[in-house]
Protein backbone atom coordinates (compact mmCIF):
# COMPACT_ATOMS: atom_id res chain seq x y z
CA UNK A 1 0.00 0.00 0.00
CA UNK A 2 1.25 3.05 -0.55
CA UNK A 3 2.15 5.70 2.05
CA UNK A 4 -1.42 7.40 1.96
CA UNK A 5 -4.48 6.41 0.25
CA UNK A 6 -7.43 7.89 0.44
CA UNK A 7 -11.21 9.19 -0.36
CA UNK A 8 -12.69 12.56 0.29
CA UNK A 9 -14.51 10.84 3.67
CA UNK A 10 -11.71 7.96 5.18
CA UNK A 11 -7.86 8.14 4.63
CA UNK A 12 -5.79 5.97 5.11
CA UNK A 13 -1.93 6.29 5.87
CA UNK A 14 0.98 4.84 6.78
CA UNK A 15 2.66 6.30 9.81
CA UNK A 16 4.74 4.02 11.37
CA UNK A 17 6.49 0.95 9.34
CA UNK A 18 3.45 -2.07 9.28
CA UNK A 19 1.28 0.30 10.73
CA UNK A 20 -1.79 1.70 8.70
CA UNK A 21 -4.12 4.46 9.98
CA UNK A 22 -7.60 4.80 8.76
CA UNK A 23 -9.31 8.24 9.72
CA UNK A 24 -12.76 8.38 9.06
CA UNK A 25 -12.86 12.42 7.75
CA UNK A 26 -16.15 13.66 8.00
CA UNK A 27 -15.33 15.76 11.22
CA UNK A 28 -18.20 18.73 10.41
CA UNK A 29 -20.48 15.99 10.89
CA UNK A 30 -18.47 14.58 13.58
CA UNK A 31 -18.08 11.22 11.75
CA UNK A 32 -21.19 10.54 11.60
CA UNK A 33 -22.62 7.66 9.11
CA UNK A 34 -23.70 8.66 6.20
CA UNK A 35 -23.05 5.64 3.99
CA UNK A 36 -21.32 8.50 1.76
CA UNK A 37 -19.02 7.72 4.51
CA UNK A 38 -19.87 3.98 5.47
CA UNK A 39 -19.39 2.52 1.84
CA UNK A 40 -15.46 3.67 1.68
CA UNK A 41 -14.90 3.21 5.50
CA UNK A 42 -15.93 -0.33 4.54
CA UNK A 43 -14.02 -0.81 1.19
CA UNK A 44 -10.65 0.67 3.21
CA UNK A 45 -10.87 -2.03 5.93
CA UNK A 46 -10.88 -4.65 3.41
CA UNK A 47 -8.05 -3.09 1.19
CA UNK A 48 -6.10 -3.08 4.28
CA UNK A 49 -7.04 -6.20 5.81
CA UNK A 50 -5.71 -7.44 2.32
CA UNK A 51 -2.39 -5.80 2.30
CA UNK A 52 0.15 -8.60 4.15
CA UNK A 53 2.47 -5.04 4.97
CA UNK A 54 0.17 -4.15 7.43
CA UNK A 55 0.61 -5.79 10.57
CA UNK A 56 -1.54 -3.30 13.07
CA UNK A 57 -3.81 -0.97 12.47
CA UNK A 58 -5.29 2.05 14.48
CA UNK A 59 -8.91 3.39 13.40
CA UNK A 60 -9.66 7.16 14.73
CA UNK A 61 -11.57 9.79 13.19
CA UNK A 62 -10.87 13.35 11.99
CA UNK A 63 -11.16 16.17 14.40
CA UNK A 64 -12.85 16.87 17.56
CA UNK A 65 -15.04 13.70 17.22
CA UNK A 66 -14.82 9.43 16.60
CA UNK A 67 -18.22 8.79 15.42
CA UNK A 68 -21.29 10.31 16.41
CA UNK A 69 -23.49 7.39 15.07
CA UNK A 70 -26.07 7.52 12.66
CA UNK A 71 -26.01 10.75 10.53
CA UNK A 72 -29.88 11.79 11.37
CA UNK A 73 -30.04 14.63 8.97
CA UNK A 74 -28.28 12.97 5.55
CA UNK A 75 -27.95 9.01 5.88
CA UNK A 76 -27.52 8.71 2.28
CA UNK A 77 -28.55 5.62 0.49
CA UNK A 78 -27.25 2.24 0.50
CA UNK A 79 -25.52 0.19 -2.47
CA UNK A 80 -27.41 -2.20 -4.48
CA UNK A 81 -30.88 -0.84 -3.50
CA UNK A 82 -32.58 -0.53 -6.62
CA UNK A 83 -36.04 -2.28 -7.27
CA UNK A 84 -36.23 -3.09 -3.62
CA UNK A 85 -39.26 -1.84 -1.49
CA UNK A 86 -38.73 -0.27 1.87
CA UNK A 87 -38.75 -3.07 4.25
CA UNK A 88 -35.77 -4.66 2.21
CA UNK A 89 -34.27 -1.73 1.91
CA UNK A 90 -33.95 -1.02 5.75
CA UNK A 91 -32.33 -4.80 6.09
CA UNK A 92 -30.25 -3.92 3.54
CA UNK A 93 -29.41 -0.51 5.23
CA UNK A 94 -28.43 -2.43 8.88
CA UNK A 95 -26.73 -4.89 7.11
CA UNK A 96 -24.24 -2.89 5.34
CA UNK A 97 -23.46 -1.11 8.80
CA UNK A 98 -23.37 -4.12 11.11
CA UNK A 99 -21.13 -5.82 8.22
CA UNK A 100 -18.49 -2.44 9.24
CA UNK A 101 -18.20 -4.55 13.00
CA UNK A 102 -17.86 -7.70 11.59
CA UNK A 103 -14.84 -6.77 9.30
CA UNK A 104 -13.17 -5.33 11.51
CA UNK A 105 -13.35 -8.43 13.91
CA UNK A 106 -12.21 -10.36 10.85
CA UNK A 107 -9.42 -8.20 9.68
CA UNK A 108 -5.81 -10.67 10.45
CA UNK A 109 -4.35 -7.75 11.59
CA UNK A 110 -4.96 -6.67 15.40
CA UNK A 111 -7.09 -3.23 15.36
CA UNK A 112 -6.57 -0.28 18.00
CA UNK A 113 -9.46 1.90 18.46
CA UNK A 114 -7.92 5.62 19.21
CA UNK A 115 -11.16 7.12 20.53
CA UNK A 116 -10.19 11.00 19.99
CA UNK A 117 -13.90 12.11 21.45
CA UNK A 118 -17.24 11.31 21.14
CA UNK A 119 -18.25 7.90 20.47
CA UNK A 120 -22.54 7.70 19.87
CA UNK A 121 -25.23 5.10 18.77
CA UNK A 122 -23.03 3.25 16.20
CA UNK A 123 -19.55 4.84 16.94
CA UNK A 124 -19.96 3.69 20.20
CA UNK A 125 -20.71 -0.13 18.76
CA UNK A 126 -17.61 0.61 15.91
CA UNK A 127 -15.21 1.40 18.80
CA UNK A 128 -16.51 -2.16 20.42
CA UNK A 129 -15.49 -3.39 17.15
CA UNK A 130 -11.61 -3.41 17.65
CA UNK A 131 -8.93 -5.25 19.32
CA UNK A 132 -7.63 -2.42 21.71
CA UNK A 133 -9.56 0.75 22.86
CA UNK A 134 -7.63 4.09 23.73
CA UNK A 135 -9.82 6.75 25.17
CA UNK A 136 -8.47 10.58 24.88
CA UNK A 137 -9.43 12.27 27.61
CA UNK A 138 -12.12 13.97 25.42
CA UNK A 139 -13.89 10.80 24.72
CA UNK A 140 -17.27 9.55 26.33
CA UNK A 141 -19.81 7.05 24.97
CA UNK A 142 -23.60 6.40 24.70
CA UNK A 143 -26.10 4.19 23.31
CA UNK A 144 -27.82 6.21 21.17
CA UNK A 145 -30.75 4.53 20.45
CA UNK A 146 -32.68 4.08 23.57
CA UNK A 147 -32.61 8.11 23.26
CA UNK A 148 -34.12 8.12 20.11
CA UNK A 149 -37.31 6.12 20.98
CA UNK A 150 -35.97 2.98 19.20
CA UNK A 151 -33.65 0.25 20.66
CA UNK A 152 -29.81 0.45 22.35
CA UNK A 153 -29.09 -2.49 20.36
CA UNK A 154 -27.94 -2.21 17.16
CA UNK A 155 -24.56 -3.27 15.06
CA UNK A 156 -23.25 -5.99 18.31
CA UNK A 157 -23.44 -3.98 21.00
CA UNK A 158 -25.46 -6.29 23.00
CA UNK A 159 -22.93 -8.77 22.71
CA UNK A 160 -20.24 -6.94 22.69
CA UNK A 161 -20.64 -4.18 25.85
CA UNK A 162 -21.38 -7.23 28.08
CA UNK A 163 -18.42 -9.22 27.28
CA UNK A 164 -16.46 -6.21 27.87
CA UNK A 165 -17.74 -4.66 30.94
CA UNK A 166 -20.24 -7.00 33.07
CA UNK A 167 -23.64 -7.61 32.21
CA UNK A 168 -24.82 -5.44 34.71
CA UNK A 169 -23.17 -2.50 33.77
CA UNK A 170 -24.04 -2.69 30.01
CA UNK A 171 -28.02 -3.30 31.03
CA UNK A 172 -27.76 0.09 32.92
CA UNK A 173 -25.88 1.87 30.22
CA UNK A 174 -27.95 0.76 27.18
CA UNK A 175 -31.68 0.99 29.25
CA UNK A 176 -30.37 5.00 30.89
CA UNK A 177 -28.84 6.16 27.74
CA UNK A 178 -26.43 8.38 30.19
CA UNK A 179 -23.14 9.39 28.64
CA UNK A 180 -20.02 7.37 30.34
CA UNK A 181 -16.91 9.39 30.12
CA UNK A 182 -13.40 8.42 29.38
CA UNK A 183 -12.72 7.98 33.25
CA UNK A 184 -15.37 5.60 33.68
CA UNK A 185 -14.93 3.93 30.45
CA UNK A 186 -11.31 3.09 31.83
CA UNK A 187 -12.23 2.49 35.22
CA UNK A 188 -15.03 -0.53 34.01
CA UNK A 189 -13.07 -1.63 31.48
CA UNK A 190 -14.54 -0.15 28.33
CA UNK A 191 -11.24 1.28 27.07
CA UNK A 192 -7.99 -0.06 28.23
CA UNK A 193 -6.88 3.24 29.43
CA UNK A 194 -7.30 7.36 29.00
CA UNK A 195 -4.39 9.43 27.69
CA UNK A 196 -3.92 12.97 26.77
CA UNK A 197 -5.93 14.25 23.64
CA UNK A 198 -2.81 15.51 22.21
CA UNK A 199 -1.14 12.25 23.22
CA UNK A 200 -3.78 9.60 21.70
CA UNK A 201 -2.23 8.79 18.44
CA UNK A 202 1.46 8.45 19.70
CA UNK A 203 0.57 6.37 22.18
CA UNK A 204 -1.55 3.76 19.72
CA UNK A 205 1.12 3.71 17.58
CA UNK A 206 3.50 2.70 20.37
CA UNK A 207 1.28 0.23 21.13
CA UNK A 208 1.42 -1.23 17.62
CA UNK A 209 4.95 -0.89 17.41
CA UNK A 210 5.21 -3.25 19.98
CA UNK A 211 2.75 -5.45 18.21
CA UNK A 212 4.66 -5.27 15.44
CA UNK A 213 7.37 -6.88 17.59
CA UNK A 214 6.02 -10.04 17.41
CA UNK A 215 5.03 -12.91 15.28
CA UNK A 216 2.51 -11.57 12.71
CA UNK A 217 1.13 -15.41 12.87
CA UNK A 218 1.30 -15.36 16.91
CA UNK A 219 -0.21 -12.34 16.76
CA UNK A 220 -3.06 -13.34 14.32
CA UNK A 221 -3.61 -16.26 16.21
CA UNK A 222 -3.99 -14.60 19.25
CA UNK A 223 -6.73 -12.17 18.03
CA UNK A 224 -8.57 -15.06 15.97
CA UNK A 225 -8.46 -17.21 19.29
CA UNK A 226 -9.76 -14.53 21.72
CA UNK A 227 -12.51 -13.53 19.79
CA UNK A 228 -13.58 -17.23 19.14
CA UNK A 229 -13.26 -18.08 22.66
CA UNK A 230 -16.04 -15.32 23.34
CA UNK A 231 -18.44 -17.43 21.15
CA UNK A 232 -17.89 -20.45 23.26
CA UNK A 233 -19.37 -21.61 26.51
CA UNK A 234 -16.89 -24.28 27.31
CA UNK A 235 -13.52 -24.16 29.24
CA UNK A 236 -12.41 -27.37 27.19
CA UNK A 237 -13.11 -26.02 24.15
CA UNK A 238 -11.52 -23.01 24.50
CA UNK A 239 -8.02 -25.00 25.78
CA UNK A 240 -8.18 -27.50 22.61
CA UNK A 241 -8.62 -24.16 20.47
CA UNK A 242 -5.84 -22.51 22.27
CA UNK A 243 -3.50 -25.71 22.22
CA UNK A 244 -3.95 -26.29 18.78
CA UNK A 245 -3.01 -22.87 17.71
CA UNK A 246 -0.22 -22.85 19.80
CA UNK A 247 0.84 -26.19 18.19
CA UNK A 248 0.35 -24.57 15.08
CA UNK A 249 3.03 -21.97 15.67
CA UNK A 250 5.43 -23.76 17.57
CA UNK A 251 5.90 -26.82 15.10
CA UNK A 252 5.42 -25.11 11.92
CA UNK A 253 7.92 -21.91 12.19
CA UNK A 254 11.44 -21.53 14.30
CA UNK A 255 9.39 -18.60 16.55
CA UNK A 256 10.39 -20.38 19.51
CA UNK A 257 13.89 -21.03 18.56
CA UNK A 258 14.52 -17.69 17.57
CA UNK A 259 13.23 -16.41 20.44
CA UNK A 260 15.79 -18.20 22.29
CA UNK A 261 18.68 -17.17 20.55
CA UNK A 262 17.26 -13.55 20.75
CA UNK A 263 16.99 -14.00 24.74
CA UNK A 264 20.32 -15.42 25.13
CA UNK A 265 22.09 -12.84 22.42
CA UNK A 266 20.25 -9.69 24.41
CA UNK A 267 18.88 -8.63 21.28
CA UNK A 268 14.79 -8.07 19.86
CA UNK A 269 13.87 -11.68 18.17
CA UNK A 270 13.52 -11.19 14.30
CA UNK A 271 10.47 -13.89 13.94
CA UNK A 272 9.87 -15.10 9.99
CA UNK A 273 7.19 -17.16 10.35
Amino acid sequence: MDDTESTELVKVSMPRPHVALITMNRPERMNAMSFDLVVPLREAIDRVAADNDVWVVVLTGAGRAFCAGADLEDSGVPPGIDGMGLAAIAVRAMEYLSDLVLALRAMPQPVIAAINGPAIGGGMCLSLAADIRVAASSARFRAAGITNGLSANELGISFLLPRAIGSSRAFEILLSGRDVDAVEAEQIGMVSRTVPDEELLDICYQMAERICGYSRIGTKLTKQVLWSSMEINSLEAAINLESRSQLHVRLTTDNFAEAIRARRDRRPPNFLD
